[in-house]
């Protein structure tokens, strides 16, 4: 009877673990940090930067997680959010568009882009992995073309539209516009049925056609709704670097997919979530700026990011394999 109760406590123990790890971490970090720098980690400036900053990989790693919760990888978000950003800039300095115009066409832009991403990997079957692979380098040369490799400096940019990524009551904006974009995604991932097809694909393709499921329609969906959530995000980063610069956007990628790598740990074990990317993607961004405040050079910065994907990914596919297991034995 000891043994059955210890064991049962055991199993929640860990269950409980496994769902909120992320959020217990993300307390730890806190408070070790804060005890380690009383006065600058978790002051108001800290906290409005690390909140502007890290809203735009938010965005960019709610791109990815669209595709991903098909199972499929959209490697051109990096370049494209450069695109992005380089056409926001670049319209209203050499064409003298307005922004609001120019917001437009690159939210256009990035709903062809990403139906012609879905479409390479639903219509023409290739890879979603190299598909978009080779998008993004078409993409980053676009990007040089139409810069001509230099930076368009943004001098006269209109104030409404650097305001976009103001303070509101000490709240950064762009930490408001993840909330709402976060809100929607998870409304529609959690409480609609196109994200139970999504989530379906994801686990078995064969399983949801059967279940009478447009598998290719849904891909392309995600696709399209990654190209949108890309643009968005260039948007916002042209008016917080207020400048348009090519390369700008590729180092965006990494903390993105180990954000929704790592979120896929936490909150849902096993599969890409809402609420786990983001509070992921706290972490990485809390726990990097206490590591520099310790005096950590700026090259640790890669070594971090790409020590928490190898992480990430390994956690994750550990939680998908063993919320199968449980899955089956529920089954049987």
């Amino acid at each position: 009877m000891t043994q059955t109760t210890t064991g049962r406590s055991f199993k929640a123990l860990t269950g409980f673990v496994s769902i909120y790890g992320l959020l217990i971490v993300f307390a730890l970090v806190l408070i070790v940090f804060s005890a380690l720098r009383p006065n600058t980690f978790l002051s108001s400036g800290n906290i409005g930067n690390l909140l502007t900053s890290q809203s735009i990989t938010a965005l960019l790693a709610f791109a990815v997680m669209l595709p991903l919760t098909t199972g499929r990888f959209d490697m051109s978000v990096g370049y494209h959010i450069g695109l992005a950003h380089v056409l926001m800039i670049g319209l209203q300095v050499n064409a003298a568009v307005p922004w609001p115009l120019a917001a437009l066409i690159v939210l256009a832009a990035g709903l062809v882009i990403g139906l012609i991403n879905g479409l390479l990997v639903t219509r023409f079957k290739i890879d979603a992995f190299i598909a978009t692979m080779g998008m993004g380098s078409l993409l980053y040369g676009v990007s040089n073309w139409y810069t001509d490799g230099q930076q368009i400096p943004g001098f006269s940019l209109p104030d409404s539209f650097t305001g976009l990524t103001g303070f509101v009551h000490g709240v950064p904006v762009t930490a408001l516009y993840v909330a709402v974009v976060g809100i929607i995604l998870w409304v529609i991932l959690e409480r609609m049925p196109v994200g139970r097809g999504l989530y379906v694909i994801g686990s078995n393709a064969r399983a949801a056609e059967l279940s009478g499921i447009s598998v290719p329609n849904y891909v392309l969906g995600a696709f399209i709704g990654s190209g949108l959530l890309c643009a968005l995000a260039g948007i916002l980063l042209a008016s917080i670097l207020r400048a348009a610069t090519p390369s700008v956007g590729a180092e965006y990628l990494l903390p993105a997919f180990a954000g929704v790598l790592l979120g896929a740990t936490s909150i849902k074990p096993g599969r890409v979530n809402v609420l786990g990317t983001l509070l992921a993607v706290l972490v990485l961004a809390f726990s990097f700026s206490g590591v520099q405040q310790l005096g950590a050079a700026f090259y640790v910065e890669y070594f971090f990011n790409g020590g928490i994907l190898i992480i990430a990914v390994s956690l994750s596919v550990y939680a998908a394999n063993r919320r199968r297991k449980e899955a089956v034995a529920a089954s049987s």
